[in-house]
């Protein structure tokens, strides 16, 4: 590390913890945002860096979310711009995880044929593959809007939420339940890690 505080462990109740900050920083603005990105930073390490700080850092926090500069491309993230970003990002020491949180579209198992109806006639080209499944997926009847969140730590751990756009009929303030969702985006999830790959 190439800063002077102790190298500390983090574990998956910091991750989780951090995951969930992140997914409720992006709710106040509504859905059809864009994915946003996030550095996890220990808290010790901003309390003693960053004094002017100290009234706004949760103390009961081992991690702190830092926002990062929204992330272009449509609000559900077509997944081409999106591999470009993680692909040319990298952390400083200091970063000792990131999190993505993202809007995505959940179908029913049962609607696994009509996606690979729209997919076939384009698997020569994966662009067009990935726009027309995606467009299959944002037509299909049984669709649901979800705002996923993707965690990692440098040593590995990680962690995937999930929660559902509430339907008209649902309590708009009712808190949104956070599903546990990790083996959802394996492809986001490896992406976010290589950013911390030195190589």
């Amino acid at each position: 590390m190439s800063y002077d505080e102790p190298e500390q462990v983090f574990d998956e109740a910091a991750l989780g913890r951090a995951a969930r900050e992140a997914i409720e920083f992006v709710e106040p603005q509504g859905w059809g945002q864009p994915p946003q990105l996030f550095g996890l930073v220990p808290t010790s390490l901003l309390a003693t860096s960053q004094p002017d700080w100290a009234d706004i850092l949760d103390d009961g926090a081992t991690l702190t979310v830092i926002e990062q500069e929204p992330l272009p491309g449509d609000p559900r993230g077509g997944s081409t711009e999106l591999n470009h970003v993680l692909a040319t990002t990298t952390w400083p020491d200091e970063i000792v995880g990131c999190a993505l949180v993202q809007e995505i579209i959940v179908l029913p198992p049962n609607a696994e044929a009509d996606l690979d109806g729209a997919l076939e006639p384009h698997l020569a080209d994966v662009d067009a593959a990935d726009r027309a499944g995606r467009e299959a997926a944002e037509n299909h009847p049984e669709r649901k809007v979800a705002r996923m969140v993707a965690a990692v730590l440098r040593d590995g751990h990680r962690i995937t939420l999930l929660s559902l756009q509430p339907e008209d009929a649902d309590d708009p303030f009712a808190d949104a339940e956070l599903l546990r969702a990790d083996q959802l985006a394996p492809g986001l999830v490896q992406g976010l890690l290589a950013t911390f790959d030195e190589e």
